[in-house]
């Protein structure tokens, strides 16, 4: 093959991959744009809420994880119910940084604690499977270390399973706290809001195979345990589950 017919084959090959991205990127608009305005139910709060467990999974995150786990203790949720884990396979001082607060919050009565490993083993699914040992919550809420859930993000999301027995994961929209910032970070916000927006919504309402993106998400904790918990024989630990 002359290299002006591997040039050619590779541009035309492009050209249908683009293609057909781009159908699919016009199916998927138009099923939003004729299920967008369907209402939703919405589910009721219970009479009793039930235990869950936050899972913070850190790694060398000295920048953000004091606001992180200032985040987790500020969830609007019954104290007795919430269990904290800091999940820290740091090698620098992130670590002296969650337990100054861990120890703080533990002598006002909360319950959280810091899971620190001296090994990687499994990376973060195998730090998230080694917590899920100690996790007592009937559903477990993952949030990674650049992550700022809002204080009523349980009671946003909880209520669906109580609704919805048969349910095994509720994932939640990424916001962005820095969209403004640059150029770089606006286009990655536009990114991820076409994705959480149109994408998940279409999936939603249409019935389709769901994604799930990992962090803000909530998984009962049965449904964990009968798939065989977090594999750490992946850097994807999400997909994975």
């Amino acid at each position: 093959m002359h290299m002006i017919d591997l040039l050619a084959t590779l541009y035309y090959g492009a050209v249908l991959l683009l293609s057909i991205y781009g159908l699919l990127g016009l199916f998927t608009l138009f099923i939003y744009l004729r299920l967008r305005k369907r209402p939703e139910p919405q589910p009721r709060p219970p009479l009793i809420w039930p235990s869950v467990t936050v899972q913070l999974p850190i790694y060398n995150e000295r920048y953000v994880v004091e606001a992180l786990i200032e985040a987790a203790i500020a969830l609007d949720y019954p104290a007795d119910k919430l269990q904290i884990q800091v999940v820290d396979d740091s090698t620098d001082d992130t670590t002296a940084q969650a337990a100054r607060l861990v120890e703080r919050y533990q002598a006002q009565g909360r319950q959280i604690s810091l899971q620190h490993r001296r090994h990687r083993q499994g990376y973060k699914a195998g730090a998230l499977d080694e917590a899920l040992r100690e996790a007592t919550g009937e559903y477990i809420v993952l949030f990674d270390a650049d992550f700022l859930p809002p204080a009523d993000f349980l009671q946003q999301t909880i209520p669906y399973f109580l609704d919805h027995p048969e349910l095994a994961i509720v994932q939640a929209r990424w916001g962005h706290s820095n969209a403004s910032s640059s150029a770089l970070t606006a286009a990655q916000a536009i990114a991820l809001d076409k994705h959480f927006a149109i994408e998940q919504l279409v999936r939603q309402r249409a019935n389709y195979f769901p994604k799930f993106n990992g962090s803000a998400s909530v998984l009962r904790r049965g449904a964990v345990d009968e798939v065989g918990g977090w594999h750490g024989d992946t850097v994807t630990e999400d997909l994975c589950l």
